[in-house]
């Protein structure tokens, strides 16, 4: 009888251990996510940076839209082109024509935004050349 007690308390025991270490990689998934984001859009704005200094130095015009992708030779592989409004599918960058922002939806549902800004001015926001940069907005939860 005395083996059925330690063998449930062992039970019990990892089952406590794998919930923890279940969470514990949730929340790891969150920040890599969160991470990649963050790396796709330095990589989105360091080529919009190439073009608006190519232009400064050669002279020639910016694309005249507000989407960023249009901007640059190498979208993210997981971007889905223009939407006009939030699409089902998670995990994916798309550009939202209604709000004039580029989003990238996490696989929680919450969305990541950025704005191409022309009018940054000197504002002393890095990432910004000739008033030109990608900037993030406030993130949305749904």
């Amino acid at each position: 009888m005395r083996r059925y007690y330690e063998f449930a308390l062992v039970v019990i025991l990892i089952s406590v251990l794998a919930l923890v270490l279940l969470r514990a990689l949730g929340v790891a998934q969150k920040d890599m996510e969160e991470a990649g984001v963050q790396a796709e859009a330095a990589a989105i704005r360091t080529q919009i940076l190439e073009a608006v200094a190519h232009r400064e130095t050669f002279g020639g015009q910016l694309p005249p839209g507000d989407n960023p992708m249009d901007w640059i030779s190498a979208r993210p592989y997981n971007y889905i082109g223009e939407r006009n409004g939030v699409p089902a599918e998670s995990g994916v960058w798309f550009f939202d024509k209604n709000a004039k922002i580029l989003v990238y939806r996490f696989r929680d549902g919450h969305l990541a935004c950025f704005r191409l800004s022309r009018d940054a001015g000197s504002s002393g926001l890095r990432g910004v050349v000739s008033g030109v940069g990608l900037l993030r907005l406030d993130d949305k939860f749904e």
